[in-house]
């Protein structure tokens, strides 16, 4: 009986260093503030959609939540589902962009479907429940998120999801936004990337070579890396060029 308490001991104190270690990676990316005011500026904009307000999650290269932010005055400003897609959505852009190549989770939309070379993908690694839903709702997309220092997991597949590189041309994480129609959340996404000065992307599968969304006409056939139309105008949204280095 009196190992119990003593196993209990030993297996905490070795968790101890992994989360101390967490929030390492997060070092150079942006903070809450920082993500917070470049959403909210972002969603100002004509960005195509429904005009709603937005959530957005910042994670850096090993999958850790890094910032939580929204752009309501509270948590019901915003769909409460689109802050765990936003996070989501940023472990998906992290998790399949490399040092070389980046891809967006709208990039990832037709591949995905049935027949699909990708077919399955968004099956193969799981939000975390657990971490996903824990602590109060008062705290969601402020500094003291629950998410902030925990790695939700998780792959989405249509707009909103955008891979971060800085001015070197170094992969250093990832955006996931969510809130509106899903091509005006990479609208908003592209936005909020281009005024925080990491979108110095190095190559991508659309045909201007970055990792922007690329739609798939009414007639063709889902294949590649299109994304289909959302109805409104965000097609018609133009979006600034990726940085060059």
């Amino acid at each position: 009986m009196t190992k119990l308490p003593v196993l209990a001991l030993l297996c905490s104190s070795l968790l101890l260093p992994l989360a101390a270690h967490a929030g390492d990676g997060c070092d150079g990316l942006p903070n809450w503030q920082q993500l917070k005011q470049a959403l909210a500026n972002a969603r100002k904009d004509a960005n195509g959609g429904f005009n709603l307000d937005m959530c957005g999650t910042v994670v850096a290269t090993d999958g850790t939540v890094c910032a939580v932010a929204h752009t309501g005055a509270k948590v019901g400003d915003q769909w409460l589902g689109s802050r765990v897609i936003s996070a989501q959505k940023a472990n998906t852009a992290n998790a399949f962009s490399l040092p070389g190549l980046a891809l967006s989770t709208a990039n990832l939309y037709s591949a995905t479907q049935p027949g699909g070379s990708l077919f399955g993908l968004q099956f193969s690694n799981p939000v975390d429940t657990q971490v996903a839903y824990a602590g109060s709702a008062a705290d969601f997309g402020t500094a003291k998120d629950p998410l902030v220092g925990a790695r939700i997991g998780g792959v989405n597949v249509f707009g909103g999801g955008l891979a971060l590189y800085d001015a070197k041309g170094t992969r250093v994480g990832a955006l996931g936004v969510s809130g509106d129609s899903s091509c005006a959340d990479h609208n908003i996404a592209w936005k909020t990337r281009h005024a925080l000065a990491l979108d110095y992307v190095p190559a991508g599968v659309s045909p201007a070579k970055d990792d922007n969304i690329v739609y798939l006409d009414k007639a063709e056939q889902a294949n590649g890396f299109k994304h289909p139309m959302c109805g409104g105008t965000e097609d018609k949204v133009t979006l600034p060029p990726v940085r060059k280095r």
